[in-house]
């Protein structure tokens, strides 16, 4: 074997494992709603739980990606721990898909004439060109991802033949053969060999495919390979158990570890059974007989299968001893923690439950600040400092969570797949903003009535009156803006607009009235300031409501996607017979309640006359 052979078998090594990837991305991209759906029913029910995961795993040709997936899903808590234990075997199982692929190998010139079109000579080109047509000349629905798969077919068997093709040679080399008979008397070898192999190649599909191209040799034997295949057991979860644990929760933490022991457990049957057998001799017929790649890729699912069957009904054993070696964090998990973790990066492989995610964070965060501005109203009349470090709390929760989930809106934005998920990742984007401002608003109002307390200030009984008529129509606008983000509805979003325009209306009027009672003199320079300045928070408070009711418009209507403001500015040109209805109605509901001042006329002079007495 040359150098020339060696380069080839690496060229491709490296076309299959990018064929792989190409193929099972686009797979997932193109099944994400069905594997949110799919996912979302699982029930505690292990053996339905195991048929989703084998389901799940043969569509995305991937085990690692659904058990990181699952472990995303139980960290923003979608799934819980114990239902991922069925996912995670069906997984283990669904993996030998790609093994039965690659038996195709074994088609000879021989085969009958159908069954040569599924020789990878022939499949290859045939799956490229496929492919390439869907890319280039085709432009329905999914059509790139469609085409994406069939490339990645094509490019995983030509990397396939390549393999085979580079080390044919070995067929005549003494020492390969060797070597292989060297590893059928040392099993705790070859064991260790697929390990490593699996854990560099970060693949068992891809491990077992390269044994599979391995048989064209004739050198390998069912003796000399089944360590191996079991040893890639275990190299694989640990690849997966390491990804599932980085900045992960404890549950996520523990599916992967679930994924190791289930991995040794498999291992330590697939041994002990072989050795058992061997010892009876039922293995004696085909022991040290040349293996084909069908043969192997029949083991790699009999052993899988055997395992799945044999541990299933005791799965809730990884349960116990993952809580044993993973341990709850010391500190105390508030709810905000809960929600960051839920986060992760696990979900990355599908973009849309990742975006699911990101939109019940943005809720809480939207819930949190909706709370802060009521309880800063409630300290206009009565202050309360405990009422206040609860809203600065709440406030550095409402910050962290701004970050971190614009963050992580950055890292999912290369991962979207579809025009759709695209739309509402930028929405999503625009919505962080908004929310956080409203938290601080509420921050803002807060400080006014700190303000206000500490200067021992007080407002009249009429202004106290305005900003409770203030208060429910911030309320309300406040509640249509949270049921608009998180049903994307354009019916709750319709509602916004005119709701704040009237907030702009009594505002306005609160406005008037303040200057005339301060010209009255009921009420001093430093109160009106502190009253001001508290009218200006709440105005831009529905100012942020609006903008997200124009974006939940424009999201749901794509043509008020380019023009946001010009589709305002018609709003209030009257030319909108929904939005003249619900402004009329509102400003029956609240401005209609807010009395206009009347300024005290000046006392003019008036000359007394003194009475003289009568002269008498």
């Amino acid at each position: 074997m040359t150098i020339f052979n060696i380069i080839s078998l690496f060229g491709g090594l490296a076309l299959f494992l990018y064929g792989m990837r190409l193929m099972g991305d686009g797979l997932k991209q193109g099944s994400s709603t069905v594997l949110k759906k799919v996912l979302e029913r699982v029930t505690n029910n292990q053996f339905f739980g195991f048929l989703l995961g084998l389901v799940v795993t043969g569509l995305i040709q991937s085990s690692t990606a659904t058990v990181v997936l699952t472990s995303g899903l139980v960290g923003a808590g979608i799934i819980t721990l114990h239902q991922s234990i069925g996912i995670i075997i069906g997984a283990n199982l669904g993996t030998t898909v790609t093994g039965q692929i690659i038996r195709l190998l074994d088609l000879n010139e021989a085969a009958a004439f159908w069954l040569r079109f599924l020789q990878p000579s022939t499949l290859a080109p045939l799956a490229a060109i496929i492919g390439i047509l869907m890319i280039m000349a085709f432009h329905f629905r999914n059509s790139d991802l469609l085409g994406d798969v069939a490339v990645g077919f094509g490019i995983l068997f030509t990397g396939l033949m390549n393999m085979t093709a580079a080390v044919s040679p070995l067929s005549e080399s003494a020492a390969f053969a060797n070597l292989f008979i060297g590893l059928a008397n040392r099993p705790v070898l070859g064991y260790l060999a697929g390990a490593a192999a699996a854990f560099a190649i970060q693949s068992s599909s891809a491990t077992i495919g390269i044994l599979q191209a391995l048989t064209v040799t004739g050198k390998l034997t069912f003796s000399s390979v089944y360590a191996i295949i079991v040893g890639v057991y275990l190299g694989d979860c640990v690849t997966t158990g390491i990804v599932c644990s980085i900045g992960a929760s404890p549950d996520a933490q523990r599916t992967g570890v679930m994924h190791i022991l289930y991995g040794i457990g498999k291992s330590v049957l697939a041994l002990a059974g072989v050795m058992i057998l061997h010892s009876l001799g039922v293995l004696d017929g085909f022991w040290d007989t040349p293996i084909t790649s069908g043969g192997i890729a029949n083991t790699h699912t009999l052993f899988n299968l055997c395992a799945a069957f044999i541990l299933l009904p005791v799965c809730g054993v990884f349960e116990k001893f993952s809580r044993i070696i993973v341990k709850d964090k010391a500190r105390e998990i508030t709810e905000t923690d809960r929600v960051l973790e839920s986060l992760t990066p696990a979900l990355f492989a599908s973009p849309e439950l990742a975006l699911q995610a990101v939109g019940n964070a943005l809720d809480f965060m939207g819930s949190e600040a909706a709370k802060n501005v009521g309880l800063s109203f409630d300290i206009i009349d009565h202050f309360d400092q405990k009422t206040v470090d609860e809203i600065d709390r709440r406030e550095n929760d409402l910050d962290r969570m701004a970050d971190h989930i614009s963050e992580y809106l950055v890292q999912l934005s290369t991962k979207m797949g579809t025009d759709e998920e695209t739309n509402l990742l930028n929405y999503y984007i625009k919505c962080v903003s908004e929310i956080e401002r409203v938290g601080d608003l509420a921050s803002n109002i807060s400080e006014n009535a700190s303000s206000k307390f500490e200067r021992g200030a007080v407002f009249t009984d009429s202004s106290m009156e305005e900003l409770g008529v203030l208060r429910e129509a911030t309320e309300e606008i406040l509640l249509h803006t949270h049921n608009a983000f998180r049903e994307l509805s354009l019916g709750e979003a319709s509602y916004i607009e005119p709701v704040e325009e009237v907030i702009d209306d009594l505002i306005s009027a609160m406005r008037s009235n303040h200057f005339i009672r301060l010209s009255n003199g009921e009420c001093s320079i430093y109160t009106g300031y502190i009253f001001l300045d508290m009218l200006t928070n709440i105005e831009r408070l529905s100012d942020q409501c609006a903008n997200i009711g124009v974006h939940t418009v424009a999201l749901c209507v794509p043509e008020v996607a380019e023009e946001e403001h010009e589709y305002v500015h018609r709003l209030h040109q009257g030319e909108n017979a929904t939005y003249n209805q619900l402004y009329k109605e509102y400003s029956d509901k609240y401005a209609t309640r807010i009395r206009q001042e009347r300024k005290k006329p000046a006392e003019s002079e008036t000359s007394v006359t003194q009475l003289e007495p009568d002269d008498k």
